[in-house]
Parts: C-alpha cells; sequence; structure tokens
C-alpha cells in the first residue's frame, strides 16, 4: 500500500458533541421538523405556520385550560432539556461473569444515568417497573432547587461527584418535609424528567408500572396523563400490602398501595394472560368421559327477550319440560338446541332428568384468565414476605432502618408474565432498584420458563443507618443480594434446567466523561484561548483507561451495554470490534501496517480517537482515504 499526503479531515466529532448525552428538545425538534417541515423557518418554529399546518382551532393561545400546575414546574423542564456529560464506568471487579451477563446494575443517581443510556436504549425497553419516594413527608429525595447555577455547578452537585470523580458518600438527599410550602411541586419536579425519559426508552408495545400511596397517586395520575396522554392509561392496580390490619392506626388500616399502568403506545399493547388457576381447573370435569376432554356446564336460560326462545324440550328420560324457568328465554333457538344436542354439548344430568345445561369444554376457553385491577397477596405477596426475602438472602439487622416500602418478587413477578415474553430478550427496566427486588424477580422468572428477559437497574448509594461490614449504602445491599441470588441459582441448578452462560450481572458507576469538558466560557483574551486549545489536543482525560473509553463510546454511538465486545490483536495494537467485526474501535495505538489488515476485516465502520495518530495528521489522511477507497465509514473523535 502506497502512502499517501496529508489531507484536511472532515470527519471528525468535536469533543463537545462526544461528551454529551442525547439532547431530548433537539431530537423533539428534529421530529417535529421531519413531521411539519413547513412549520420551521430558518431552523426555527414558526407558531404562525404551525397554526396553517394544524388550523387555528387545534391551537391554544392561552388563557383558562385544563393542566396540572405547580412551582418549579418550567425549571423541572430545564433539568430534562440539560444534556448529561457523565459516562458509566465499567466495574469487573464487582460484576458477575461481566463479559457474558446479559443483566445490568448501575450505582448513581437515575436521572443523569437516563440521560446517559437514551441514545442506547431509545425505543428498546418492553417494561418498565419503578418505586418511587411517596412523598410521606419522612423520606428523601433529589429534587433540582438551584437553577441560577452554571451549567458545570449543577451537574457536579447532581452527580456529588468529588473533583477525581469519585461518588461521595453524603449530601445526595434531601427530606421533602410536610412543613415546606412546595411539599408537592418538589416531589413532581423530581418525577417529571425521569418519566419524560423513562417514555422514551419504551419500544412502541411497552409499558410502565410506577408504585405509589395515597400521598401522590392523584397528582401521578395527572402527571402520567401530561407525559404519557391520558389515551395511554391502562389501568390502577389495587395492590393488598399487608395480610392483617393494623390496629394501631389512628383512622383506617392502609392496606393497600397502587400501582399505575400505562402503554407508551395504548392501542398496541395488550397484556398476556395469567395463569389459570388450580381452582379454575378444578371446575373442569369429566363424568360422561366425552372424547373432548374436561368440561363444565352453564345455564341454557337467561332473562334477556329472546323471541324463539321459548319451547317446550323432552329430557332423554321421557320428561318433558315445557319452557325455561319463568321470566327467562332459552338462550338459543330449537333447531340450535337440537344441533347441540345431536354433538353431545347438552348435559341432562346423570339420569338423563335434569333442566338441560350447555358444556363448555376446557379446550375452548382461552388458555389464561384475563387480569384484573384488584390483587390479593395471597397470589402477589405482601411487604412482611418481602422483607423476609430480603434478610434471607442478606444478613443484616435493623432492615427496618432502610426499607419503608419493599416490595415482593411474586409482585414483579406478575408485572413480567403480563409484560414481557420470555423468549423475545425483552428488557426490563427499574431505576428506582431499592435492594435490586426487580432483578431478582426476572432472574428467577427467567429460571422458572426458561426466559430470556434482560435487566438494566438503578440505584443511588444511599447512606444506610447500618454499619454491617461493607454494606454500607443501599446500592452495596443490592449488589450483595444479587450476588446472592446468583449463587442460589447455581446450587439449585439440575440437568433440566442448566444454568445458562449469560448468568450474571454486569456493574457500572456513573462518573464524569473520560473526554475534556471544553470550557468557552470565561475566556476572555487570546492567551486564555490559546491554553484552551492546548489542552485539547489530546481530548482524553489522563489516566483514561481502555476499557472505560470503550463502553463511553458505545452509550455515544447507541450500543447497549450488553453489546459483545471481541479484543483483537492487530500487528502489535488491540483493537476492539463488536455486531461481527462490523464496527471497530482502535483506542491504543495505530501504524501505517495496520490499514491492510484492518480493511480485511471488511468493517462497515472504523471509529479512533485522534491521540493514536501520535499529532501525525498524514497516518490519520493514509486511514481516512483507505477506508474511503472500500466505503467503509470513518470516524475520528
Amino acid at each position: 500500500m502506497q502512502m499517501i499526503q496529508p489531507m484536511t479531515h472532515d470527519n471528525s466529532i468535536p469533543n463537545s458533541d462526544i461528551a454529551l448525552s442525547l439532547d431530548v428538545t433537539e431530537t423533539r425538534r428534529k421530529t417535529l421538523a421531519d413531521l411539519i417541515p413547513e412549520a420551521f423557518s430558518e431552523g426555527r418554529l414558526d407558531i404562525s405556520a404551525l397554526k396553517r399546518a394544524l388550523g387555528e382551532p387545534s391551537l391554544i393561545d392561552g388563557g383558562e385550560r385544563y393542566r396540572l400546575d405547580w412551582a418549579g414546574k418550567s425549571d423541572a423542564y430545564k433539568v430534562l432539556q440539560t444534556p448529561s456529560s457523565a459516562t458509566l464506568r465499567p466495574q469487573p471487579e464487582l460484576s458477575i461473569n461481566f463479559d457474558a451477563a446479559q443483566h445490568i446494575f448501575i450505582e448513581g443517581e437515575n436521572l443523569e444515568v437516563l440521560k446517559v443510556l437514551q441514545k442506547a436504549y431509545f425505543g428498546k425497553v418492553k417494561l418498565i417497573y419503578i418505586d418511587p419516594p411517596y412523598n410521606t413527608g419522612s423520606d428523601s429525595f433529589i429534587y433540582p432547587d438551584r437553577y441560577q447555577e452554571s451549567k458545570e455547578e449543577y451537574l457536579k452537585r447532581i452527580n456529588d461527584l468529588t473533583d477525581d470523580g469519585t461518588l461521595m458518600r453524603e449530601g445526595f438527599f434531601r427530606k421533602n418535609n410536610r412543613e415546606n410550602g412546595q411539599f408537592h411541586s418538589n416531589w413532581l419536579s423530581m418525577m417529571l424528567p425521569r418519566l419524560y425519559i423513562a417514555r422514551n426508552l419504551l419500544r412502541d408495545d411497552g409499558v410502565i408500572f410506577i408504585s405509589c400511596d395515597d400521598n401522590e397517586v392523584h397528582n401521578l395520575r395527572c402527571l402520567m396523563n401530561e407525559v404519557f396522554g391520558e389515551e395511554n392509561f391502562v389501568a390502577t392496580v389495587i395492590w393488598q400490602k399487608v395480610f392483617s390490619p393494623k390496629n394501631s392506626a389512628r383512622h383506617f388500616s392502609e392496606d393497600h398501595d397502587y400501582l399505575l399502568l400505562y402503554a407508551r403506545q395504548g392501542e398496541l399493547w395488550t397484556p398476556n394472560l395469567l395463569p389459570r388457576t388450580e381452582e379454575m381447573e378444578a371446575r373442569y370435569t369429566n363424568p360422561d368421559n366425552d372424547p373432548r376432554g374436561p368440561w363444565t356446564s352453564g345455564d341454557l336460560s337467561a332473562r334477556n327477550y329472546y323471541g324463539e326462545g321459548t319451547y317446550p324440550i323432552t329430557c332423554p328420560s321421557g320428561r318433558v319440560i315445557e319452557g325455561p324457568p319463568p321470566g327467562t328465554y332459552w338462550r338459543v333457538s330449537k333447531s340450535k338446541f337440537e344441533e347441540l344436542n345431536q354433538d353431545h354439548r347438552i348435559w341432562w344430568g346423570e339420569e338423563g332428568n335434569n333442566i338441560p345445561r350447555l358444556k363448555r369444554f376446557l379446550s375452548d376457553v382461552k388458555q389464561g384468565r384475563v387480569p384484573q385491577t384488584l390483587w390479593g397477596y395471597e397470589e402477589v405477596g405482601h411487604t412482611q414476605e418481602a422483607k423476609k426475602e430480603l434478610i434471607s438472602l442478606v444478613n443484616f439487622a435493623n432492615s427496618d432502618a432502610v426499607f419503608d416500602t419493599p416490595k415482593p418478587t411474586r409482585l414483579i413477578r406478575q408485572m413480567l408474565r403480563l409484560a414481557t415474553n420470555q423468549k423475545n430478550d425483552d428488557i426490563v427496566v427499574d431505576f428506582f432498584a431499592g435492594s435490586a427486588t426487580t432483578l431478582q424477580a426476572v432472574l428467577e422468572q427467567n429460571r422458572e420458563d426458561s426466559g430470556s428477559r434482560r435487566t438494566l437497574t438503578v440505584q443511588l448509594p444511599e447512606p444506610t443507618e447500618i454499619q454491617d461490614g461493607q454494606l454500607t449504602t443501599i446500592a452495596d445491599i443490592a449488589r450483595e443480594r444479587i450476588r446472592r441470588v446468583i449463587e442460589k441459582i447455581k446450587t439449585e441448578a439440575d440437568l433440566e434446567k442448566p444454568v445458562p452462560s449469560t448468568l450474571g450481572v454486569k456493574c457500572f458507576q456513573l462518573t464524569p466523561s473520560n473526554f475534556k469538558q471544553w470550557r468557552g466560557d470565561g475566556i476572555e483574551t487570546a492567551n486564555e484561548l490559546a491554553e484552551q486549545i492546548e489542552m485539547f489536543v489530546d481530548s482524553v482525560k489522563s489516566g483514561a483507561k481502555t476499557d472505560d473509553l470503550l463502553f463511553e463510546l458505545l452509550l455515544k454511538f447507541g450500543q447497549p451495554l450488553t453489546t459483545p465486545i471481541e479484543w483483537l490483536d492487530i500487528k502489535g495494537q488491540r483493537i476492539a470490534a463488536i455486531h461481527n467485526r462490523s464496527l471497530l474501535f482502535i483506542l491504543e495505538g495505530f501504524s501505517f501496517e495496520m490499514i491492510e489488515q484492518l480493511l480485511a476485516l471488511k468493517p462497515k465502520e472504523i471509529i479512533a480517537l485522534d491521540r493514536v495518530f501520535a499529532k501525525s495528521d498524514e497516518l490519520q489522511s493514509n486511514l481516512d482515504l483507505a477506508c474511503r477507497d472500500v466505503e467503509v465509514k470513518f470516524t475520528c473523535i
């Protein structure tokens, strides 16, 4: 291969672009522009043109209208619209089977994590379940309250990071006391941006379940109508969370919580049928040995008027029934009745002398039951069961100090049965993970039905009052619980249900980007500008590890965290490859001799860090033009 002279590059991505998460506002603006291009002029929305496109009556200019407002709502949207410059750092030392595992656990503030994940998981999630703070006045949660600070100050504060990127163990939470004049507003401001991003993550046939109680369920319903659309409301499920009344209650014993269920697109989503109960199966017998199998019988008469529903019937015993019981009508005409009788679908009783009943065969009914909105603890568990589950796995004292509203795995497994398909690699997300009940529920449900569901769970390292060895935060407890569950599954494995090779969990931590952030504010002189430019000759921060860089780039280029990675040795340099080597990452070093071998892999795209060319424009130009010759996309960062 012949050396090519240096050239000007137009394939580089600015550091400011690669370091930031997906811009929600810009994405929605582009979507609207694609849908109604005539409503935009020179890149900006023209309200008059939008009115013309949609028709004046379709738009509201102002004044009175039905909506949910609160103090700080516009600021909550600002938080939503602020891109994140954070990333996720892999933690193989805390993981189990890191390379093959399909389950993800992330330690970090969930709003920033959601922003980081948005591009890679946009429209890919089948089920989201969250158990957010109930805003009882005694719980604590993060909410934005200082909008005058700079973007950098906000990002550092919301991540609670030290200068070296280490997550601090205090300062995450502020108690939202009822005496606060913005008690409900603070909770709504905390929930709004998270729910918007959650909606973006859902597939068109995806759904979200949210646990709540009477403190905020009325506000949550209005907020969900705004974010998801009232037409996508599915149901409010009542969960009986306790098995005995609380005699200490001042007014009523609070025995239930709510589960609000919304679909991404209500017209596309239908719940799966639940398994039939033993009681339901027991109703079907076969006393006459009908070859069509078990059956039960139903009344042939009804009170609704039917013009052909009055006629005499002769029983096999010879007894004549002059007509249906007084005030009722036979459900079928005489000719249809005779047809059913000929087909042995009429039951006359063992003596052939009873009022006829219609046989309904088990094989003809739905192979499952339609879900109901009342979930009793007998079927889906209660809070005491949830606490026992956790204590049986993680041995620590005083668990009440950590979890006020624990959820049993049976409750979440009910959601999994309704909203996921065990064979479709459905993704389940929980970004208020707590002690990782959702991840345990998915592991156990996969074990039961040989499913391939995958989970992505997020939990802030909230300090606990328990000083039990290394379990000083809820994130620590969650990881320990996951480890114990996986060990239990391995121990109970048998030959009929072998442990899948993907059993395990990948752990990550929210940290600042591995790329330097351009600081344009405050530059007043040419010398200051020159210093800033010199700093960005190499856009990668000093000390950044290759694996950390790779996972950050995977997310920035829309690749899930579970993407299989293949490491190749090309002329002594490690090259990361994904998707059957269709996409290559050059992160450590590069030489002219590598070009031919790289292109022989027939990739579709090559992504390289600018630093690997060691300030050689000639070397970068050779790779660029060699890629163009064979129509391989080349991107330099």
